[in-house]
Parts: C-alpha cells; structure tokens; sequence
C-alpha cells in the first residue's frame, strides 16, 4: 500500500515479515518487548522475515446529492434495504471528520502536532524506532520516501510510522508467508493494534505508529477496517459488482486517506467542509487502489485473483476465462476504457480537495497523485496490455512532475468544497 493523503503499497511488492501474529509451531516469532526493571526495550522487528458533497458513484457517474441518498440503498431478496458500500464508508468519513473538527475548535487554527512529550530513558527508543520506519520507506517505496521528505519533519516522520504499519499489514496476506496466514492471526494482529493505541506497543516500529496516535488526531477505525480488507483477501478472489469491489477499495486504500489527512492538516484559511476534505481523501485511495488493480491484472490473475467488476464483465462480453488467458482484444480495450475512465474520475474529485490541506501537505499529496494517474496513461500507452506488460512511470517523467505538482500546490480552488 503506498501512502501520503493516500499512497498505496503495490500487492506486487515482496518483503519478508516477522509480524508476531504467525502460530509459533509455524514461525519462530518476532522479538516482542523485553522487561527491564520498570522500563521496556522494543526489538526491531524489521521486515525482513445529511452534508452536501459531490461524490463519484459506483457506476461511474458523476452526481450532486445530499446524504443519505435513495441510490445508496438496494432491496435485496428479502425484501430488506440493505445500505450500499458508499453510504457505509461515508459514515466512517463523518465519524473521522468529526474528530478533526473538535480539535479544530479547541485550537481554532490548523490541524498541527503537539509537541513531543519526552519520556526519560524511552527518548532515543523513539527516535529510533522513526529512523527504522523511515529505511523501510526509503527501502521499499522510493517515489513515496521521496515526496514525504517534502513535508514538516513532524509530519513525514508520522506519515513514515502510518506506511509501515500500513505495508506489514498488507504483508500478511500478500507476503511471503501469506499462505499460513489464518483469520485468526488478522485477529491477533487487530489485538496488537488496540494495545499499540492505548500506548502498549509490541515492537519498535508499533512504538512510532503508538507515538504518533498520540501527536494527531488518529482514529483506530480506519486501521481497523484494513484489516477487515484482509479478511476479504483471506476469503475472496471476485467482485460481482463495482459496490463489492468499492468496499475492498476502502478498506485497503481508502482507510490510508482517512489516516493521512490529521496528519496532513487542513489549510486554516480552508471554506470547505471538514467533510468534504476527507471525501477527497477517500477518493484518492478508491483511485490509486483501482489503478493498482488495474496495472496488475495479470499479476493477479496468476494467483487466481480478479479484482475487477463480474458484472461489468459480463456486460463487456467477457469472462474470467478471456482474463486467465491474457489475450488483449477490441472487447477488452472497450473494456478497460470504462475502467480507466472511472478511476480518472475519482482522481479529479480528489484533486479538488488537495488544495485544502495545509500549505506544507499539498506538494508532496499532488506529486503522489500525478505520479499514481500517469500508470493509467502507462496502460494506455501498453495498447491495454495489462495481462503480461507492467505499466510504470519512467524517472524522467517522474521529475517532471515535481514542478508540475508544486505549481499546481500554489494555487487554491477557485470554488468552495461543501
């Protein structure tokens, strides 16, 4: 997932893990804490083993409306309303929003850091514990390490302890250990993330996320619903419909957005809702995790995975076979038109809302969201060749994006998000 209002590890990515999480008859376990008297000593564990919003729908278009909306609920067989995946992550956004708002009110000006509360003895613990979150980043996310280095030290060095978390999370269940991975292990792991938010950290690199919960206003809910994404790894490999995939995109992206923007700030001087500013960030995730899916179809494909909309196959002309077979045709490039078009979509409502995140915040977040759109032009460019060709940006267009992205970061909407 690759992080900054939202960057997304790719699932392609392999690191070796020592979560802690594994049955111990299966894995030697990861160093845990040490007692020393009454201080601890963390290992480190490295990896190495009813508001007014414009939102883009689940198919694709584009709407003004109020919550809730008629459209956010369908009747299922029993003749029951069940609430669609889009109305359930909005509660989670107005939930997330609130939280930033009431710290809003108390400090009447920028969502900032407190300052460091320094703890005798643990000082130099914690700061290692960032430096180690921030080799994992430099490691293994190049292009994310590098816009981060952007930010306030304060915050690239929480947004270096959110990635971490984040990767070793998406690790267990993509990583190399992920066939011995149980749903009791994510449960394990969802265990060890209530104590690291009430300060119990299990190892040095839970130690940074458990200090940063405590510096911006982070919510456990976000961290909790990935998890949930990888419970739906551990027992799904289809999506009947674009809401199905919608709600696996929130989970494993859209959460990284939600955790990001108390951490990004919003701009003092900022008209728009609260939110609405969260809305955007939610979109960049739902975006970067579409285009994931979209690059890596093959990839996937090849571990039996197909993250794409059965339903929308099937109106397409095509089916899980067309896709294990890898052959681009006129109906797959029809296809993957739509597709592209909607993730394109969820990146323009995402842009709008960039502009409202503090001043310090912009550059790195457009830079990311640049970067992540051109793998759509990449796709294109490959003839729609996503079964045995990878679409990458190549470094010279990276650094053209740079400039691009800080410009882009001057310059306010010119309307108000509400």
């Amino acid at each position: 997932m690759s992080v900054a209002l939202v960057w997304v590890v790719s699932p392609s990515t392999k690191v070796l893990n020592c979560f802690g999480v594994l049955d111990s008859s299966t894995f030697a376990l990861g160093h845990g804490r040490e007692k020393m008297g009454r201080k601890q000593k963390w290992s480190s564990c490295c990896l190495c083993g009813s508001t007014e919003v414009k939102y883009s729908s689940t198919s694709g278009l584009q709407s003004e409306t109020k919550f809730p909306i008629l459209s956010s609920m369908v009747a299922n067989p029993a003749e029951e309303i069940a609430v669609s995946s889009e109305q359930m992550v909005y509660d989670v956004v107005l939930k997330q929003a609130a939280l930033v708002e009431k710290q809003l009110r108390t400090s009447g000006d920028d969502v900032d850091v407190k300052p460091d509360i320094i703890l005798p003895g643990n000082l130099s613990l914690l700061s290692e514990a960032y430096d180690r979150c921030r080799e994992v980043c430099a490691e293994y996310a190049k292009t994310f390490y590098l816009g981060t280095l952007l930010m306030t030290p304060e915050r690239r060095r929480a947004i270096w302890a959110i990635y971490v978390w984040c990767r070793r999370t998406d690790e267990l269940v993509d990583g190399p250990n992920a066939s011995h991975i149980t749903p009791q292990a994510l449960d394990r792991w969802e265990s060890r993330l209530e104590d690291l938010f009430q300060g119990r950290p299990f190892d040095m690199l839970d130690a940074a996320l458990s200090d940063t919960v405590t510096l911006f206003p982070i919510d456990i809910q976000p961290f909790k619903d990935m998890i949930e994404g990888m419970r739906m790894d551990l027992r799904k490999s289809t999506y009947r419909s674009f809401d199905e995939l919608y709600l696996y995109c929130y989970y494993v992206a859209g959460t990284v957005g939600l955790m990001s923007v108390p951490v990004m700030g919003i701009a003092p001087d900022s008209q728009a809702t609260t939110e609405s500013v969260y809305n955007a960030a939610l979109a960049l995730g739902i975006a970067n995790q579409l285009t994931n899916i979209l690059r890596d179809v093959g990839e996937d494909a090849r571990r039996g995975r197909i993250y794409l909309p059965q339903d929308e196959l099937a109106q397409a002309g095509l089916s899980d076979a067309d896709i294990y077979a890898g052959k681009v045709t006129d109906k797959w490039r029809s296809f993957m038109k739509s597709q592209i078009k909607r993730a394109r979509m969820f990146f323009d409502e995402a842009e709008k809302g960039v502009t409202e995140l503090s001043e310090a915040s912009r550059w790195p977040v457009l830079a990311s969201l640049l970067l992540y759109r051109q793998i759509l032009d990449e796709i294109e460019a490959n003839d729609y060749n996503n079964f045995t060709k990878r679409a990458y940006v190549s470094k010279a267009k990276k650094l053209l994006a740079l400039p691009m992205a800080y410009t882009k970061s001057l310059i306010r909407s010119s309307r108000t998000l509400k």
